[in-house]
């Protein structure tokens, strides 16, 4: 039998909104974007286990947010650390310690703050990971210029040599459980970049443009055009 999980990450602090509560809990369409993200992938095809981790200082927050939505989609929650690694590492570890995982398990982790991921990528996905590719990820090829380097010290480089990363990013449970017994490093930006750092090569999946991550203010009016007219189609 098939074993698929998602570690949802939902415990960073959104400072580039400029706002004092978490993108992952402003409202979006009727609801905390967090319960777009996790309702996609409990509606799945795939039907992942599905674990949310939070800062421990939103623990209770959640849960009355929860209760007062009615909200209903069966989910786990742990508490994180201060930084992405160290909350996916909380993550990995409560699965680990709550289930009992195969090497063979796929385990991805997730942006709270991308609540438009569609079900045929979710699926997609965990269908591409497997032995041959242990590590998937989605991507979008750049279709703007691209510049590397400083303000006054920069070369153009090719932008087909150039992908823009998403999550989920896939990975076999051994691998991903490896990597994450690295030291933590500044160049960890994403999950591919941990488990690149022991050799291992990351396959690029085809991205999708829809699926944003809510970053700035003005990514919640294009966040709730994609959910309304997702809405309207279903």
């Amino acid at each position: 039998m098939n074993q698929n999980f998602v570690i949802i990450v939902a415990a960073g602090t959104g400072s580039r909104m400029n706002s004092t509560l978490p993108k992952q809990f402003m409202e979006l369409v009727g609801m905390p974007v967090l319960m777009h993200t996790i309702r996609q992938f409990a509606e799945a095809s795939i039907h992942p286990e599905i674990l949310v981790v939070l800062s421990e200082s939103m623990l209770d927050y959640w849960q009355n947010l929860v209760q007062e939505q009615g909200f209903s989609y069966p989910h786990a929650v742990c508490s994180g650390g201060d930084t992405r690694f160290q909350s996916v590492k909380a993550g990995i570890s409560y699965l680990q310690e709550n289930y009992t995982i195969q090497d063979d398990a796929k385990i991805a982790i997730h942006d709270a703050a991308r609540p438009i991921i569609s079900d045929s990528l979710i699926n997609s996905l965990f269908e591409t990971c497997n032995s041959q590719h242990p590590a998937v990820i989605p991507a979008m090829q750049s279709s703007s210029s691209v510049r590397l380097g400083d303000a006054s010290n920069n070369e153009a480089i090719d932008r087909n040599q150039v992908w823009l990363v998403q999550t989920p990013q896939i990975f076999l449970a051994g691998l991903l459980s490896q990597a994450y017994k690295q030291a933590e490093d500044p160049l960890f930006t994403d999950d591919a970049s941990v488990v690149e750092k022991m050799s291992n090569s990351i396959f690029i999946h085809p991205g999708d443009p829809k699926n944003i991550k809510i970053t700035f203010n003005e990514d919640i009016a294009i966040a709730q055009y994609y959910l309304t007219s997702s809405i309207q189609n279903r």
